[in-house]
């Protein structure tokens, strides 16, 4: 692939609401400094892929599920939201992003959108602390680990900036 080519290729980032900001923040920066759109994927694992009829619209069971339920549009709303903010704080001039909502494994769906967008790069979270989270992962696997294993393209795993009450004078205090 020329540099020519690769320079307008967007950066594909998986969003999820509440997730740490350092991702968002991460891609937007990335994608400014680059020059090249920001693609947002939110990926609704409730929902999964069963049939795709291009003579019908988009619906909740394709591959791109519309956003015409409420709870669709208010997670939808929020995700914008965050993504503007963290476009507007990525530098002059903000990064072209949009927003795509996905419907299957959160792995799976991302690797087909990079694909189906021609995305130069993954960027993802890691995951969240906890035993359920910790569960979570054990049972369905990271989205990160799966990516990286089976894209061609390269994949960023952002995490958590640490607490600043984590500082080892901190800890020792516990």
């Amino acid at each position: 692939m020329a540099a020519e080519e690769s320079a307008s290729l967007p950066l594909l980032v998986g969003v999820v609401p509440g997730q740490h900001p350092e991702v968002l923040a991460t891609a937007a920066s990335l994608a400014a400094r680059l020059g090249v759109p920001l693609s947002c994927a939110y990926v609704d694992e409730a929902s999964y892929v069963v049939e795709w009829d291009p003579a019908r619209s988009a619906h909740r069971l394709s591959p791109h599920p519309g956003a015409d339920d409420a709870d669709m549009a208010a997670l939808t709303a929020g995700l914008k939201e965050a993504i503007t903010a963290a476009a507007a704080g990525a530098g002059e001039p903000p990064a072209q992003w949009s927003l795509h909502t996905l419907t299957g494994d959160a792995a799976r769906a991302l690797g087909r959108q990079a694909a189906e967008l021609g995305a130069s790069m993954i960027i993802v979270g890691t995951s969240e602390r906890g035993l359920a989270h910790r569960i979570s992962e054990a049972l369905n696997g990271s989205v990160g680990t799966w990516l990286s294993h089976h894209q061609d393209r390269p994949v960023l795993v952002v995490p958590p900036r640490p607490e600043r009450d984590s500082s080892p004078e901190k800890r020792r205090e516990k």
